[in-house]
């Protein structure tokens, strides 16, 4: 008897306990009316007998366990008329704090604590504020269901200590950087979270449940917040910058080498409590990172990464329905004009056009109304001719272009949506137009467990002749939970086209999938975390109908106790017909295909660490095969030098692709293919706002044709007998450097200076021996270019003040 009320009592105990931890957590706000010193030290007056957050909560490696005394969290937060101040205690032991130095918005190999704040309380938006125990700062901006901007930068304050204790932290976050209503009393969400990066521990302070779908959603609540003010937030961001170029074109009346200056200005500005306005004039993209360009053997255009801020921060409701690429705006514009450059030579072809400038308008209303408002021009651009008699002329292949985009996005109950966008390409000129709306919508039930999303799309160009085309998108599943499952439809009739200002391989589809997961986020005796899924997709085509293809994917990831992970794939895919290979809409009957890859992962805390995968894949058609072996390792010499090395061998023997067109016939070749990545950065950082960092690539792959095949009207292959086909194998070597030194001299005022090295070849065939393929491509002539650019940060407020003290 005694025993079962002991294991009644100890039930009783541990089911209180899980009701605590999921339990919301609530913090009293305190005004204050002496302002902390933002120096790390926790000694001033006004933070005593203020409320405490502690008790924190891992999600990982162990979900529900409370912290330990030694390791534990306290926090602070105080607020007056003009920000909140955050106080911060991380008990650890000393010398087990780690805290590389890295630039801005960057974590490295570090401890961190963050506090992140909702102050509209919808459960769906949010801001967080991240400092490293090296004291380098990272802010992100939150949107519904967890998703991460980490492109969103604020103007705010902090600093750090180590200590005997372990570390601190204190953070002044002006209103200025925040959104926030006007009422005389106001309740935040709020939560706080810790990592310590040795064991790879995260905690929060309100728990997160990693079963759960959503993160902003588990906030705890900072209550009785009393009369603040949004101020007025406006803030100017002028630039100057100036290049010198060397190329060696070596041509009569052609310079080698050219400058140039430039001068724009960015602007921010709080048109009322929820709305702010981002503008930036005759902008300077020069200093971003190369793009890692490769040979495209495929059908499809390849996407990019967008390396520019003013298009990556705060897109969240222009990203809504995946119709916005931005690197449609100047850099890989979708339309170009060659018909009048006839018979003459190329002698320089313009691929990117200038931005002269771009809007975005965007917030939400205290009823969980987003609004979104998006505008860039760029200018025509102009390839350079030369006709047979010498005479050289410039042709516009694209027109002046005005890019559009208008979002409504309704908040609902339970992190719920429902949102209109439309994108809009207008061109000057006789060129075409295109717009692009949709309906979506995201339903979840109130535990969060369930969903149904899905929207309606319609694309509409106009020009000479006008073509209206449309799609649809409907999923539902269990998202929460060890166990989830969903199910997708998406069509795409045949004249559906959102690519002028979103990015999109082909239409004509119905795809389907269903997919299953199990996840076990409470450790095992040999794991911390262990992930499973299985899918199969089916696909037909839509006009007229027809099979496609058929695929079935699963694999397993597991993180082990010794912090590393591994990851095993395994594919395959049944014969199919595919209607894009041969270029001219006929049907090419593909061969079955499976694969299989391991993927591993090393302890990131180490100073050296290393890691990659191998993949196999074989296409049953000439047993053609495919490898790709994958190796990287990081070395930290200390907080400040940190160096990487990625190295990416890619070979393959007798595929099967098209290669030309001969008339109306689509040629097809068995060929063998090399695939060299290699990079390697270094980067040192002086301090935690001034650092310097250096990217070299180099990448070469080939194709090299060993038999030509025609493809059939009945969609099989046959040999082809026709005249010697030449020169259509491929060598392709492109060479990059990207140096750039940064220095943020003042809050939001940066210095930068740039050096870029661009080469790029494209050969029928040079050689199969790697090193002559890189001395090759570092003999041919190469772009330089060296750039230096300042940027102030002019807060309004800040200048109003100076301005009445003089």
């Amino acid at each position: 008897m005694k025993r079962c009320i002991l294991l009644f009592f100890i039930f009783i105990c541990a089911f209180s306990r899980a009701q605590d931890i999921s339990k919301q957590k609530q913090l009293d706000a305190k005004r204050t009316s002496k302002t902390p010193r933002i120096d790390g030290v926790l000694d001033d007056e006004c933070w005593i007998n203020v409320p405490i957050a502690t008790d924190f909560i891992q999600i990982r490696p162990n979900p529900g366990k409370v912290e330990t005394k030694d390791r534990r969290t306290e926090m602070k937060v105080l607020y007056d008329d003009v920000a909140i101040y955050v106080y911060a205690r991380m008990y650890d032991h000393p010398d087990s704090v780690l805290h590389e130095l890295v630039s801005r918005d960057d974590i490295g190999n570090a401890d961190f604590i963050s506090i992140i704040v909702d102050p509209f309380y919808d459960k769906m938006n949010g801001n967080g504020f991240f400092v490293t125990a090296a004291g380098v700062q990272f802010d992100a901006k939150y949107s519904q269901v967890g998703d991460e901007d980490p492109n969103w930068n604020a103007v705010w304050e902090s600093a750090v200590k180590l200590d005997d204790q372990g570390w601190t932290c204190e953070m002044k976050i002006p209103y200025s950087a925040l959104r926030f209503s006007g009422k005389d009393v106001q309740n935040w969400g709020l939560n706080f979270s810790r990592r310590i990066q040795r064991s790879n521990t995260q905690t929060f302070w309100n728990f997160v449940d990693p079963k759960v779908n959503g993160f902003i959603n588990q906030e705890g609540l900072w209550v009785g917040i009393k009369d603040i003010k949004p101020p007025l937030r406006l803030s100017f961001s002028p630039y100057i910058s100036g290049y010198i170029n060397h190329y060696p074109v070596n041509l009569p009346g052609v310079k080698n080498t050219t400058s140039r200056f430039n001068g724009g200005m960015d602007v921010k500005y709080g048109i009322n409590n929820s709305f702010t306005l981002d503008m930036t004039l005759v902008p300077d993209f020069g200093q971003v990172q190369s793009d890692n360009r490769i040979l495209n053997l495929t059908p499809f255009e390849v996407k990019f990464n967008e390396n520019r801020q003013f298009f990556t921060e705060g897109t969240e409701l222009f990203n809504k329905g995946d119709l916005f690429y931005s690197k449609r705006i100047g850099s890989i514009p979708s339309y170009y004009d060659y018909s009048g450059v006839g018979n003459d030579k190329i002698i320089k072809d313009q691929k990117e056009a200038k931005v002269l400038n771009a809007t975005k308008i965007s917030g939400r209303t205290a009823k969980g109304l987003g609004i979104g408002i998006f505008n860039a021009v760029t200018n025509s651009m102009e390839t350079e001719v030369e006709d047979a008699q010498g005479n050289t002329r410039l042709i516009e292949t694209q027109p002046l272009t005005n890019y559009n985009i208008l979002v409504f996005d309704q908040s609902l109950k339970n992190n719920s949506s429902a949102t209109f966008i439309n994108t809009n390409v207008l061109r000057q000129g006789s060129a075409y137009d295109a717009n692009v709306s949709a309906l979506l919508f995201n339903l979840n039930n109130k535990s969060n467990r369930y969903f149904v999303n899905g929207g309606a799309k319609m694309s509409y160009l106009r020009g000479e002749e006008t073509s209206t085309g449309y799609s649809y998108t409907f999923r539902f599943g269990k998202q929460s939970g060890n166990f989830t499952w969903s199910y997708n439809q998406v069509y795409a009739d045949n004249k559906f086209d959102p690519s002028d200002l979103g990015f999109f391989t082909n239409n004509n589809f119905l795809d389907q999938r269903i997919g299953f997961g199990y996840n076990i986020y409470k450790p095992g005796k040999w794991y911390n975390q262990f992930e499973s899924w299985l899918n199969l997709t089916y696909s037909r085509r839509a006009i007229p109908a027809a099979y496609q293809k058929v695929g079935l994917n699963g694999g397993y990831w597991v993180r082990f106790k010794n912090l590393w992970s591994a990851e095993l794939d395994v594919s395959w895919d049944g014969k199919s017909n595919d209607f894009y290979e041969a270029r001219n809409g006929q049907l090419y009957h593909t061969p079955e295909n499976y694969g299989i890859s391991l993927y591993i992962n090393p302890n990131r805390a180490k100073a050296y660490n290393f890691g990659g995968n191998i993949r196999f894949f074989e296409q049953q058609l000439f047993k053609g095969k495919m490898y790709n072996f994958y190796f990287f390792q990081n070395l930290r010499l200390n907080d400040k030098v940190a160096f990487g090395l990625d190295l990416n061998f890619n070979p393959s023997y007798n595929y099967v692709n098209w290669v030309t067109a001969q008339g109306d016939k689509a040629i097809f070749s068995r060929y063998d293919r090399r695939t060299v990545e290699n990079s390697f950065d270094a980067k040192y950082t002086f301090t935690n706002l001034m650092g310097v960092t250096v990217v070299l690539r180099h990448y070469w792959s080939d194709r090299r044709n060993k038999e030509f095949f025609i493809l059939k009207p009945d969609g099989n292959l046959t040999d082809y007998a026709g005249v010697p086909l030449n020169g259509l194998d491929r060598n392709y070597n492109v060479f990059n450097i990207d140096l750039i030194y940064t220095w943020q001299f003042a809050p939001g005022s940066t210095l930068s200076v740039s050096y870029k090295d661009a080469a790029e070849t494209y050969d029928t065939f040079y050689t199969q021996r790697y090193g002559k393929n890189l001395g090759n491509i570092l003999n041919s002539p190469q772009n330089n270019s060296l750039s230096v650019k300042v940027l102030y940060y002019v807060d309004y407020l800040d200048l109003k003040k100076k301005r009445k003290k003089s």
